[in-house]
């Protein structure tokens, strides 16, 4: 079977230029859009051209021009984007509806995969403001691709490494804490860790699969659902760092967030659903759903302890 063509939208991202990169180590045509508001944006431009030197086709579209979107889209059989969703970067989750409507227009898109790539939306309608905007806002892009009846594919990828791993999920770094670590409760709560690069091999992976049509792929392989004291073991292991452990309870955490600005307590909400709620393991997948690791036995995903390496 012929491979589809594919085209990412928001490339230069943390997660988009990982796309593009798995897109075309496995075979795809890809496209990527490259948008007129870059303008100087000299960093932007300086990614976007050596995917075009890499093999990808660089397509002038923007969101403010609904017949550009339309033409990009017409050259594709699958659209991804990955523009970002986070406070404390950018979060223009609702572009996408444009997108959407792009998409509805042109009418050959076989499969649409929207920003999410964290955690599953539908299941956090109790989520805690100002966080839940992020949820509230994948469902409101969510009900459009349905009611379009577009093709889908959701991916809940969890815990991206580079933001919780390297930092033992300790809040504040990105690299390692050297004497105190805190453990969020009694640190025993599971979550599902990931490397940025196989969330973006999975995501290929799915796009030509039938399996996955107009479902949520869960990235949850078994060996990288741990918890976050279970990272610090790791880490102490690796390093032969002893690390003073100090738990957070929940009733710290909340009202060490209650006085955080806008953008940090939209990101603390997240932290306290997957470390006290347990939200990223608290249930099992349904029919709904599959799971990545399940479906592509051949990918060797990496395991955190490996991961960790890079910062002895």
């Amino acid at each position: 079977m012929e491979k589809s063509k594919v085209l990412v939208v928001g490339a230069t991202g943390y997660v988009g230029r990982r796309i593009v990169k798995a897109s075309l180590e496995q075979g795809h045509k890809t496209y990527v859009v490259q948008r007129p508001e870059i303008g100087l944006d000299i960093e932007k431009l300086q990614m976007l051209l050596p995917f075009k030197k890499q093999g990808a086709h660089l397509v002038k579209a923007s969101f403010s021009d609904h017949k550009s979107l339309v033409e990009a889209v017409k050259k594709v059989d699958v659209v991804i984007c990955t523009i970002s969703g986070v406070h404390f970067r950018s979060h223009n989750l609702l572009m996408q509806l444009k997108l959407v409507e792009a998409i509805k227009e042109a009418g050959n898109v076989k499969r649409f995969l929207p920003s999410e790539f964290g955690m599953d939306p539908s299941k956090m309608g109790h989520a805690l403001e100002p966080g839940r905007e992020t949820f509230d806002q994948k469902m409101v892009v969510r009900r459009a691709i349905e009611e379009a009846n577009i093709p889908f594919t959701y991916v809940s990828a969890n815990c991206f490494a580079g933001y919780f791993v390297g930092n033992l999920s300790h809040l504040g770094t990105l690299t390692p804490p050297t004497h105190t670590v805190h453990l969020f409760g009694d640190g025993n709560v599971k979550a599902v860790f990931m490397d940025e690069d196989d969330v973006a091999t999975y995501t290929i992976k799915t796009i030509d699969d039938p399996r996955t049509l107009n479902k949520t792929l869960y990235l949850r392989p078994p060996e990288n659902i741990l918890s976050q004291r279970q990272l610090v073991e790791m880490w102490e292991k690796l390093s032969g760092a002893t690390l003073e452990k100090i738990s957070i309870s929940g009733e710290q955490f909340l009202a060490f967030m209650n006085d955080a600005d806008y953008a940090t307590k939209a990101g603390l909400g997240h932290f306290y659903h997957i470390f006290y709620e347990g939200c990223l393991t608290n249930f099992e997948i349904g029919k709904d759903g599959e799971e990545a690791s399940n479906l592509y036995p051949e990918v060797k995903y990496t395991r955190m302890d490996e991961y960790l390496k890079i910062y002895i």
